[in-house]
């Protein structure tokens, strides 16, 4: 089962539109979605501040700000996947 766990915060209109994405797909995939609000952590604010949402599925980090849908169906399938976000790309 994959982990997926989505740094947000309150009052995050991108965080809404990528948990809302994410939960369309939990009726098709097996997967535990962790909601950790980074506004509750001084460190995770510090990184993340400007950054969410971000979306990690098992460690890795797949998205910012937006979700492609069809990259984590993919990840979620088991499927090869390219195009994960990198940090130094960033």
């Amino acid at each position: 089962m994959k982990k997926l766990i989505l740094y947000t915060r309150v009052g995050c209109h991108l965080c809404d539109v990528m948990k809302d994405q994410i939960d369309a797909l939990a009726p098709r995939f097996a997967f535990t979605l962790e909601l950790i609000d980074i506004d509750q952590d001084p460190k995770l604010r510090e990184e993340y501040n400007w950054d969410v949402p971000v979306l990690l599925v098992d460690g890795k980090k797949i998205a910012k700000y937006r979700l492609d849908e069809a990259m984590l169906v993919r990840r979620l399938e088991g499927s090869p996947v390219s195009g994960d976000v990198e940090s130094d790309r960033e």
